[in-house]
């Protein structure tokens, strides 16, 4: 695996490194190397050096620095050479070239392949709010090439006719980093799919489920029905798709009506009134037993994390400790 270096001035790289963490789970193989006020080049030079002698490839190093012509930056560059062949310097760190490159790590093994698939979505993560502060640059070209072409006539079949459920996923919280990051990292959806009856009819909260959803992802919010009616329409055979249920009440509801899911992961699920946790994020109440069982009965089985990278937990376990908790 690529061993990653951030290297900053002063605590920018550990507290980038402690948000990585959040989003997309604990990362092997990464330094935060950080120049302090009172030191200088030879010191976080040493701090590289003993990092990249920690990695267990130490042939495959990404130095992701925040500044270019800093000093974290022209040490990694004196270091990098002779290495050209096989290290990279990416200068510009900020937090979405990071989860890309944690991303990046699980489908390529060089350090230069992953820099070269993480400026798109450091650039992309630049924002700015409302949107006329931004400045004007599709030409009238590329503005009419994104210009929606018109409906699919009824009856079309693309692909073989049917959705490809990538994920389908149970969190509380629908759309946030960890899914907008991590989970589309590995599963590569080219649509998230909000099922919920109750989003769907909030117009606020699908505003910002539309806003969250990463660079080149379509994110749209359905109430169950229209679900239900979407997974039967040959004319999105060529999608794959990311299904966030708010409650495993939805997601039975959607797979009794025909959406032909077979695993289904379980993030995290609030804890409100006539709930026990039996976890730091999944809490459960009767009617949340209930309903597992009867995802258990119809086949269903259960990945159980927050994100790719942490350890499966068993569902049976968790669902049983409910159930006595709950008696």
């Amino acid at each position: 695996m690529v061993g990653i270096i951030l290297a900053t001035h002063g605590d920018f790289a550990t507290g980038i490194l402690q948000s990585g963490s959040m989003i997309f789970g604990d990362q092997p193989n990464v330094k935060a190397v950080t120049l302090q006020p009172s030191e200088g080049p030879n010191d976080i030079k040493a701090k590289m050096e003993e990092a990249i002698a920690s990695f267990d490839d130490p042939e495959q190093v990404l130095f992701m620095v925040d500044l270019k012509g800093g000093t974290p930056y022209n040490q990694a560059n004196g270091l990098i050479d002779g290495h050209e062949d096989k290290w990279a310097i990416v200068a510009g760190l900020n937090l979405p070239m990071l989860l890309e490159a944690y991303g990046a790590r699980m489908g390529v093994e060089t350090a230069h392949e992953v820099a070269s698939q993480i400026i798109t979505s450091a650039k992309d993560g630049v924002i700015v709010t409302p949107d006329s502060l931004a400045p004007a640059t599709a030409a009238p070209a590329a503005q009419a090439a994104a210009a929606p072409q018109g409906a699919i006539p009824e009856g079309t079949v693309l692909g073989d006719g049917k959705i490809e459920y990538v994920l389908a996923r149970v969190d509380s919280r629908l759309l946030h980093g960890q899914v907008a990051t991590a989970w589309t990292k590995t599963t590569h959806p080219t649509r998230i799919i909000v099922v919920s009856d109750a989003v769907a009819h909030d117009d606020l909260r699908k505003k910002l489920i539309q806003e969250a959803a990463p660079p080149g992802v379509h994110a749209n919010v359905v109430p169950i029905n229209k679900m239900i009616e979407v997974a039967k329409d040959p004319r999105f055979g060529d999608t794959k798709a990311l299904l966030l249920f708010e409650t495993p009440q939805d997601a039975l509801k959607a797979i009794e009506g025909g959406v032909e899911i077979k695993e289904i992961n379980v993030g995290s699920m609030a804890h409100s009134k006539g709930k026990v946790a039996v976890n730091k994020v999944i809490s459960l109440g009767k009617d949340d037993v209930a309903t597992f069982d009867k995802l258990k009965e119809k086949g269903i089985s259960f990945d159980v994390r927050k994100v790719p990278t942490d350890s499966k937990e068993n569902m049976e376990n968790i669902v049983n400790k409910a159930r006595a908790e709950l008696k």
